[in-house]
């Protein structure tokens, strides 16, 4: 299976950091586990490949950061989450919400996110996470991460983010361009970077045709550059799960198993449930002399 990787580097002189993003592989798990529409699957898809380029920031692989997006869309609240690992995951609030292409023949992301908030939470370990809210601007994703950089963090950011969904349903290209100034640029170095994001309106097409690397060599040599890989990775086993209905108690088990028939947790980020039968959920608690 293709590896999904983003490009790190710095251009222009060491002015302008640059991250190219592949996230084909990456987008064709998640409408695997979430049986997304193909517009569920760009807004959830973009979402994810500007999440891994904020995460490919965070200080350490245990460091964590999330972005929710609420909007009044058909689509939902779309929320995703990931580590310093680059291991992500998310979701969709309603993957099989569907609606027919614009005008110009592009999936209509900005009417399935709608209008409302975007919120990033990072969390570096010490105890107080940063918490970052901004309104969206247009629901396309890309122009929403700029307000977002923009308004909550004070740095110009140019994000340009594509998702390809082919007739079978499949992802055939995703990810992004990302630039941004670095402080103490001067105007010339803002013009620069305003130029060249207008390259990239039709960045799926340009991916599937060349690829992360072959964007990227535009502007440097890829071998010389930073390369990470990302992942579709969810925190939760049934390890995990069995650890929390521990913590509820034998007795509180003992009465959802009464009343529902089986211990059922559901992860969203997945679409994975958990089942546990009486039977099951009273071994969790065997060693632990609790009756």
């Amino acid at each position: 299976m293709p590896k999904n990787v983003i490009y790190k580097t710095l251009i222009r002189g060491g002015s302008v950091s640059l991250a190219v993003l592949d996230t084909t592989a990456l987008v064709n798990e998640a409408i695997l586990r979430h049986a997304l529409t193909p517009v569920a699957a760009a807004a959830l898809g973009r979402t994810m490949t500007a999440t891994a380029y904020l995460c490919s920031w965070l200080k350490d692989e245990k460091s964590s950061l999330s972005v929710t997006i609420r909007g009044d869309g058909v689509g939902g609240k779309i929320c995703v989450a990931g580590d310093g690992a680059l291991c992500l995951r998310g979701f969709a609030e309603h993957p099989d919400a569907d609606l027919p292409p614009r005008p110009d023949g592009k999936l209509d992301v900005g009417r399935f996110t709608g209008m409302g908030t975007m919120t990033v939470i990072r969390d570096d370990g010490d105890g107080i996470p940063f918490v970052g809210t901004s309104e969206l601007v247009s629901g396309e994703i890309a122009e929403d991460f700029s307000a977002y950089f923009l308004r909550s963090e004070q740095r110009p950011t140019a994000f340009a983010l594509g998702v390809k969904i082919g007739t079978d349903g499949k992802c055939i290209a995703a990810g992004g361009l990302i630039l941004q100034p670095l402080p103490g640029a001067d105007e010339e170095t803002f013009d620069f970077v305003e130029r060249e994001a207008a390259k990239y309106s039709n960045l799926s097409t340009l991916l599937e045709e060349r690829g992360a690397a072959g964007l990227l060599s535009d502007y440097a040599e890829p071998s010389a550059c930073d390369a990470r890989e990302i992942f579709f990775r969810c925190h939760c086993s049934r390890e995990r799960v069995a650890d929390v209905i521990r913590s509820l108690g034998l007795k509180e088990a003992r009465a959802i198993v009464r009343d529902e028939g089986r211990i059922s947790v559901y992860c969203h980020y997945c679409n994975t449930t958990y089942d546990f039968n009486g039977e099951e959920a009273e071994a969790l608690f065997a060693d632990g002399g609790e009756t």
